[in-house]
């Protein structure tokens, strides 16, 4: 356990909180929104696929009760892009533009209206897109045809209320930045019945050709885009995040076992003390050795003086012999006699 308390310093405590918390992230906030967002957009191209193929039905039957709630057998979930037919004529003074649209890639407006069915609900319409002016100018708006209507479209959601954008009166018309049902009713002063889509009710988008429409917001692509892949990305990297701190533990104890061992290698070893090595069979031979040496140094006679000759040596040119050490002699004598 010693080796592992590096893992309290700072540093890598930080590291490590720091890639628990992305893991954490990936696990219960990345990757659940990207793939709640590959879900809804999959269940959004099965409504319109179904629909294209599917007949309209009565747009009475897709409306929400007095109370709000959608009618009986009726799933919230499975209402929009659903083809509805209304019968009813437009509501005189209704209409409201829609700012900040596009329409080619070219600003453009979104025009509302309010529409009054058979049995006296009030459904909110929108009409489609025309576009600016001048660049962004507000066009002529021609008004609805008056008289009893028979009308084709989609229902969609509600997109809600834009914070900070409050609905407001230009050109002696009334504005707003999004469709919201219930926002549309304060703004009309008439109370309007939402379509069955959930929270914020929905609204009924008409069809190209259909009396009063302009130009309808064109159907999204069949794509389930990259949500999914984002998604399981996502759940990789929460995968590889404590697998590489795992890593980078390992490979810091596998570096400290190294400089470790590098460190013991280039230190000195103690020299050990004679008396240790006493009675090994090393330190008995070469005692035995040296008795030996000291016993055949002490029996060996000493070299006869040389006799004193009277007359003069002659004088040699050779130079003198160096002369002999004891050590020379002993191994002259002994060593030719083991020979």
């Amino acid at each position: 356990m010693r080796r592992l308390t590096f893992l309290l310093r700072p540093s890598w405590a930080i590291l490590a909180v720091v890639v628990v918390a992305f893991a954490y992230l990936c696990f219960t906030v990345l990757a659940p929104w990207q793939l709640g967002k590959n879900t809804s957009t999959s269940h959004r191209n099965n409504l319109i696929a179904a629909s294209v193929n599917a007949d309209p039905v009565p747009a009475q039957n897709l409306l929400n009760t007095g109370e709000g709630t959608p009618p009986a057998g009726t799933n919230p979930a499975d209402t929009e892009w659903r083809r509805v037919i209304a019968t009813g004529s437009y509501v005189p003074n209704s209409m409201v533009v829609e700012r900040l649209q596009r329409l080619n890639d070219q600003p453009a407006y979104g025009v509302l209206a309010a529409f009054r069915l058979d049995d006296g609900r009030v459904v909110l319409v929108d009409r489609g897109l025309i576009a600016a002016v001048n660049g962004s100018d507000l066009p002529m708006i021609a008004e609805p045809p008056s008289g009893p209507q028979r009308i084709e479209g989609r229902v969609r959601r509600s997109e809600g209320v834009v914070p900070g954008k409050d609905p407001m009166v230009r050109d002696g018309l009334r504005q707003v930045y999004s469709v919201d049902t219930a926002a549309l009713s304060t703004v009309l002063g008439t109370p309007l019945t939402s379509f069955a889509t959930g929270e914020h009710g929905g609204y009924l988008q008409l069809d190209a050709g259909q009396p009063g429409a302009f130009t309808p917001e064109a159907l999204p692509q069949l794509d389930a885009g990259p949500y999914l892949s984002y998604g399981l990305q996502w759940i990789a990297f929460g995968v590889m995040a404590p697998l590489g701190l795992g890593y980078f533990v390992y490979a810091e104890i596998r570096e400290r076992r190294r400089d470790r061992a590098a460190t013991e290698a280039a230190t000195p070893s103690e020299q050990v003390p004679a008396m240790s090595t006493a009675g090994s069979p090393a330190a008995e031979s070469a005692s035995a050795a040296t008795e030996d040496m000291s016993t055949a140094a002490a029996a060996a006679p000493s070299d006869p003086a040389p006799e004193a000759h009277s007359e003069t040596t002659p004088v040699s040119d050779e130079p003198p012999a160096k002369p002999r050490s004891t050590a020379d002699r002993l191994a002259d004598r002994y060593g030719n006699a083991r020979r």
